[in-house]
């Protein structure tokens, strides 16, 4: 535990909790403490076990604010939750920013079971938010940066209508823009040159469906992954249509998208806004289209943003960095 400015020895305060079993402790802590290393660094507090108490060590705030996130994650392993580095590094984001920490809630919505028998769960507040969003409206425009989990979960979602038999059929595209290349210099044919592009859609069907199901569905063409230019002209009926990486579609492209919804169907909408590949003086069809439809009725618009990253933690500070490097030209 360090110091902190305008610390003094009558600060230090102790909080002390039960726990039930070594079992507890060893899930609370995590392989060789690396959870308990998370929260006693980033919160800057001493934490030490004596027979069946954990004994919370530091200043007054960051007592209290350790004892909520331990609160939190006893109850999350006392539901049967295995917890991840991921959750341990998110209670303590959540507790350092003042916001309140209700991870239970966030754990009780269980959206799918991947192949490999794990549940896909919400992991944030605005990850909840999406995810709800997607529940309740027809047509959801989902924005915010890499790693927040847009992607991932409207495809769970997707699954989880498919198996319950709400759609008929999953149709994935994405706008054919490069970033920095061309296609005409990448080796193959067309499906060879665009398949780079609809990767990370098939990555996430593999790991929630697995291979064997993909490949069936995408033969008896249950399952559709097409760049944005083969949506003309259609109309998708009883589908869960997802289009990936809409900031780099023009203003026509996401008003084709949009008008080929049909009845029984559901459109997710995703991109980052910070991250346009179109030519200079091309404005985003997704900026436009969340300009022009926000009052529309069923039609929800959710903008997650670095609290809600769920990679490593250094994708979160990559994106504040970057952030704040460009707030002057914002501005």
């Amino acid at each position: 535990m360090i110091l902190e400015p305008g610390f003094f020895l009558s600060d230090y305060i102790e909080k002390r909790l039960l726990i039930r079993s070594i079992d507890e402790i060893s899930k609370l802590f995590g392989e060789r403490d690396s959870f308990l290393n998370l929260i006693s660094e980033g919160l800057n507090v001493q934490v030490i076990t004596r027979e069946s108490e954990l004994i919370i060590k530091g200043s007054q705030d960051n007592v209290e604010k350790a004892e909520k996130v331990f609160r939190e994650l006893l109850s999350l392993i006392r539901g049967g939750r295995n917890l991840e580095e991921r959750d341990i590094d998110y209670a303590v984001r959540i507790i350092s920013s003042d916001e309140d920490l209700n991870m239970l809630n966030l754990s009780d919505d269980e959206i799918v079971f991947t192949n490999r028998g794990k549940i896909v769960r919400p992991k944030t507040k605005g990850q909840k938010f999406y995810v709800d969003a997607i529940r309740n409206n027809t047509l959801v425009f989902g924005v915010g940066p890499a790693g927040t989990g847009k992607t991932y979960l409207a495809i769970a979602l997707a699954v989880a209508a498919l198996r319950a038999k709400e759609v008929d059929r999953i149709i994935l595209t994405r706008p054919a823009v490069e970033a920095g290349e061309r296609l005409g210099f990448l080796p193959g044919d067309l499906q060879a040159k665009i398949d780079p592009y609809l990767r990370p859609l098939y990555d996430a069907l593999f790991d929630i469906m697995g291979n064997d199901q993909f490949m069936k569905y995408m033969e008896r063409g249950i399952i559709e992954v097409a760049p944005l230019a083969y949506m003309r002209g259609r109309t998708l009926d009883n589908s869960f249509v997802i289009l990936d990486e809409a900031q780099n579609t023009t203003r026509e492209q996401m008003k084709m998208f949009l008008t080929r919804l049909g009845f029984g169907s559901k459109a997710i909408v995703n991109g980052d806004i910070t991250q346009i590949d179109l030519p200079r003086n091309t404005k985003s069809g997704l900026i436009q289209a969340i300009n022009i439809l926000k009052e529309v009725d069923d039609i929800g618009i959710v903008k997650l943003t670095s609290k809600d990253v769920v990679r490593h933690k250094l994708v979160q500070k990559i994106i504040n960095a970057y952030e704040k490097s460009e707030e002057p030209k914002r501005k």
